[in-house]
């Protein structure tokens, strides 16, 4: 008879280790608090307009590109087009002046020398380095558990690996903001650090993306975040999968040192031979295993000295069509605005114009994101001040786009404020983090180097997801689902298998 595995969480780690489960023979059940599946990357719908909750662009949206093999596997990409961006991200300062992310490295070097000849030597080590990355298979680091691989495997990612040894170590290991404060011109020197999410990236990362796009292996998959998951979803369910939908996991229980199966918090209780946990990683050691397998090494990291991005995501749908407008625009600002207790130096202003199934034609979702704490949020929940903040928020920042986009106040038909507690309770993801471990120049060898997915000790059970991949993002965490899978095969004696719907 097949082996039974229990997943905890629904969202992409938990639905890629599902379906490779049903690919090996094992009968595979998940358990998600939520209602639907997807976790992080979810969107959801008010009134006529979809807010996009997660991805901005897909490693692997290419055929034939890294990662897009995995994306196959699990069903996500066949017959979903994709939309390609050749601008990344437009920047502009108090005065006008604009720094346009161009995807095409050789259009962006002359664009930077254009804007500061003074600058061009930095300009062409940064446009050489998305050049150099353009060949580089990121899923590398993620194909293959460390654990499993032979010798001939090693010497494969040696050959494969070694040409990216010094880029690697020169743009891995200094983050947006330090290389930002090597440029004279101020707009790019105010630029670099707000372009790829947070001040202390690595600029590899931030050059990796650039590099995809212009290879078309980042693309947007058109239907949004949500329709993608969905789309794994039902290639579980087509293999023979079952999810049990708003079925928190209270405790997982554990026998001679042995995962046996997990409790509910309506004290169901479900057997299996294995566990997977593909849930938060601070909620499975402390919460659900109480501590008992938690060694100090492993404790340290939820401690609060790691970063984690938690984010404030105000969005709008508009009654007006912004496709005229650059697709993502993030304006510095003269004066600071004070929104949730911080001042503001920047916004950043993304529509979803692009894509025609998130809002009906002739109209417009705006979003935007800002780091926010998930303590400020906090201390307010519970009381009607919570409301009232996310109210001022909301109109702090209407008032921002009238400036910009005049009128736009009188043709706003939606308002939704999503804060880290949002994030939390939707997902229950410790202080509403969208990505684990903030991946920067500090945590970059954390993910090189990979976190172990097992815990000494505690016989037939896994973490996959973003708190076992520093860094996170969609692809990642898919990949982790699948080196899960790998492992379980690997220690039942049985070779790995995948296929494609």
């Amino acid at each position: 008879m097949a082996k039974s595995i229990i997943i905890i969480g629904g969202g992409i780690a938990g639905l890629a280790a599902g379906c490779y489960a049903q690919m090996n023979g094992y009968r595979s059940h998940i358990f998600e608090l939520h209602d639907i599946p997807g976790g992080l990357c979810t969107a959801w719908e008010r009134k006529e307009y979809i807010i996009d909750g997660c991805i901005h662009y897909l490693f692997g949206s290419g055929t034939g590109q890294p990662f897009n093999q995995v994306w196959q596997e699990l069903g996500a990409v066949q017959n979903r087009p994709m939309i390609d961006h050749d601008r990344f991200m437009t920047i502009i300062d108090e005065n006008g002046r604009s720094f346009i992310v161009y995807a095409d490295p050789d259009q962006l070097e002359a664009h930077m020398k254009s804007l500061s000849p003074a600058d061009a030597r930095l300009s062409g080590a940064f446009a050489n380095g998305i050049r150099q990355f353009m060949q580089f298979d990121m899923a590398l680091l993620q194909k293959k558990p460390r654990r499993l691989m032979n010798p001939a495997d090693w010497l494969e990612f040696g050959r494969k690996i070694v040409p990216y040894g010094l880029p690697m170590a020169r743009w891995g290991l200094i983050s947006a903001r330090d290389f930002a404060d090597k440029f004279q011109d101020p707009l790019l020197r105010r630029a670099f650090p707000l372009m790829f999410g947070w001040q202390d990236i690595p600029v590899m990362v931030g050059m990796s993306v650039l590099a995809y796009m212009a290879t078309g292996n980042a693309g947007f998959p058109t239907g949004g975040s949500l329709a993608f998951v969905q789309a794994i979803e039902k290639r579980y369910l087509d293999l023979g999968g079952e999810i049990h939908y708003k079925a928190q996991v209270e405790k997982i229980l554990v026998e001679n040192d042995r995962a046996v199966g997990v409790r509910l918090y309506n004290d169901e209780i479900h057997r299996a031979d294995i566990i997977i946990s593909a849930a938060d990683g601070r909620g499975t050691l402390l919460d659900m295993l109480g501590e008992e397998f938690l060694k100090t090494r492993t404790r340290k990291l939820y401690d609060g000295h790691l970063p984690v991005h938690s984010q404030l995501l105000v969005s709008f749908g508009v009654n007006r069509d912004m496709s005229a407008e650059p697709h993502w625009t993030t304006y510095l600002l003269e004066q600071p605005l004070l929104i949730a207790g911080e001042e503001r130096t920047a916004v950043g202003v993304k529509h979803y114009c692009f894509d025609p199934t998130l809002a009906p034609a002739g109209k417009s979702v705006i979003e935007i994101m800002m780091e926010s704490t998930q303590g400020y949020w906090q201390r307010i929940y519970g009381r009607r001040l919570y409301d009232t903040e996310q109210s001022q928020v909301a109109g702090i920042l209407l008032d921002f786009l009238e400036t910009r986009y005049p009128g736009i106040r009188a043709d706003v038909e939606v308002k939704d404020v999503a804060t880290p507690l949002s994030y939390e309770r939707y997902t229950g993801n410790w202080l509403g983090s969208t990505c684990g471990w903030l991946l920067t120049d500090k945590t970059m060898l954390m993910m090189v180097k990979g976190m172990k997915k097992t815990l000494p000790g505690l016989d037939n059970f896994y973490m996959a997801g973003q708190w076992v991949e520093p860094g996170g993002s969609v692809p990642i965490v898919a990949m982790s689902g699948r080196n899960v899978l790998q492992l379980i095969c690997h220690r039942d004696g049985k070779a790995f298998v995948t296929s494609v719907p």
